[in-house]
């Protein structure tokens, strides 16, 4: 065999090394990042389901309309910085900023958090949004823009599914009778009762 043939093999399988490198490389980075999703998408939940960020939720809720509503306490949402009193504003808002970022760079998958989190991230968008408006009043105009980001992702993702994630053309669970009167008798209660304050699960 010449030497040009033994050149031409050669290069072949310097070839197809460098494929099978390239390939293997490819799906261990895929693993990685599976890893790395799976970690975050971890830690995410569990700090939206500590006690302390569930009670930072539950002020979103009832407080900051208290705050909104009377002019001395609107003040205070316009300070240089937000007092103590205001760190579950902060707290709330941050974690979706995070959040926001995550999706934003490629680290957690965009529609894994669409499906778990959607109508959180946009009510909660929604109950934050007049604090944000005055904070980028006040100082950084892209205050939490990673968290509007996101909430934008997660309005989109809500017209589409009306919060229903449920996948096409799977066929639904036939519903026992008891459970429906259950859920009608639930509904009958809600509009007897007084109005309660609720946060989103």
């Amino acid at each position: 065999m010449s030497l040009e043939a033994w050149g031409t093999i050669g290069s072949l399988g310097t070839f197809v090394v460098i494929t099978a490198t390239a390939i293997a490389a490819f799906v261990q980075l895929r693993h990685t990042r599976s890893s790395n999703q799976i970690a975050a998408i971890t830690e995410m939940r569990e700090t939206f389901e500590s006690e302390r960020f569930r009670q930072a939720r539950l002020f979103v809720v009832e407080q900051v309309p208290q705050f909104l509503a009377d002019p001395g306490e609107r003040k205070k949402l316009g300070g240089a910085t937000l007092s103590p009193e205001l760190d579950s504003v902060r707290d709330v808002a941050n974690f979706f900023e995070t959040m926001g970022v995550f999706v934003k760079f490629g680290v957690v998958d965009q529609a894994l958090v669409c499906d778990l989190w959607d109508g959180v991230v946009f009510k909660t968008w929604k109950q934050l949004e007049p604090v944000i408006m005055i904070r980028r009043e006040v100082g950084d105009r892209g205050l939490w823009a990673s968290f509007e980001y996101l909430a934008v992702i997660c309005e989109e993702s809500l017209s589409k599914s009306q919060g229903d994630h449920y996948p096409l053309g799977m066929r639904r669970m036939t519903i026992d009778q008891g459970s429906l009167e259950a859920a009608e008798a639930f509904a009958r209660d809600q509009t007897d009762a007084p109005e309660s304050v609720a946060i989103a699960e």
